[in-house]
């Protein structure tokens, strides 16, 4: 999806500038926020790719006037009215209106306790990989309108395979609730020169993890 969130390589936005001695949380309700997230994808209420699209389709003038976890809380109240655990009318009352829509299971104090680790995004593959370490690669210039995990400053560029990691579930199928359909996954190296223009450092190289149907062969 062509979007705001996709700065990469976006001119006018200044360099990053990083905080000093910055915070894990710059105020508790993010801390909280953060909690909220992890709870409901605990719960199999939505996958990561989700809460990621739902960021993607917010307006660019509140995309960019957003705090992170503003954005993060702005998603989640999207996700949670299309999936229809909360009503926008609940929303705006700040409370339940009417009983909620039951989930898979619950985050506790227990499982937190037990130590918490993401589920595997592995999946098995279903067929043969098209690429292997070496090949050069041409990444597509297509412009999905969901979801997707290559960036817009990527796309038909040429690069080289340099990791196959396996089959993943696909996040561009995941988002658009089209179910895993699962992915072969390579690491691809292109140099600065190929992404920036001539203008780049030529000793500057990019890697990027990206899904088979991103690529096509040179």
């Amino acid at each position: 999806m062509d979007g705001i969130h996709d700065m990469g390589g976006m001119d006018g936005f200044g360099k990053v500038e990083p905080e000093s001695n910055e915070p894990v949380f710059h105020a508790p309700w993010e801390g909280r926020m953060m909690a909220m997230q992890r709870a409901m994808g605990f719960a199999g209420a939505w996958h990561i790719d989700h809460a990621r699209f739902a960021q993607e389709r917010l307006p660019p003038h509140v995309y960019l006037t957003s705090s992170y976890y503003e954005r993060w809380m702005r998603a989640m109240e999207m996700n949670v009215v299309e999936r229809g655990f909360v009503s926008p009318d609940e929303l705006a009352a700040r409370h339940a209106l009417r009983p909620g829509k039951p989930l898979p299971r619950k985050l506790s104090p227990e499982v937190v306790a037990q130590g918490m680790t993401r589920s595997s995004f592995f999946r098995q593959q279903q067929g043969p990989a098209l690429f292997k370490i070496g090949d050069r690669v041409r990444t597509r210039n297509n412009h999905p309108e969901t979801h997707t995990r290559l960036p817009r400053y990527a796309r038909g560029k040429h690069g080289t395979i340099a990791m196959v990691h396996g089959c993943h579930m696909y996040p561009d199928s995941v988002a658009s609730d089209k179910g895993d359909d699962p992915q072969w996954l390579y690491t691809v190296v292109f140099d600065g020169v190929e992404l920036w223009g001539q203008d780049a450092d030529p000793t500057t190289k990019i890697s990027i993890d990206a899904f088979e149907p991103y690529l096509e062969a040179v």
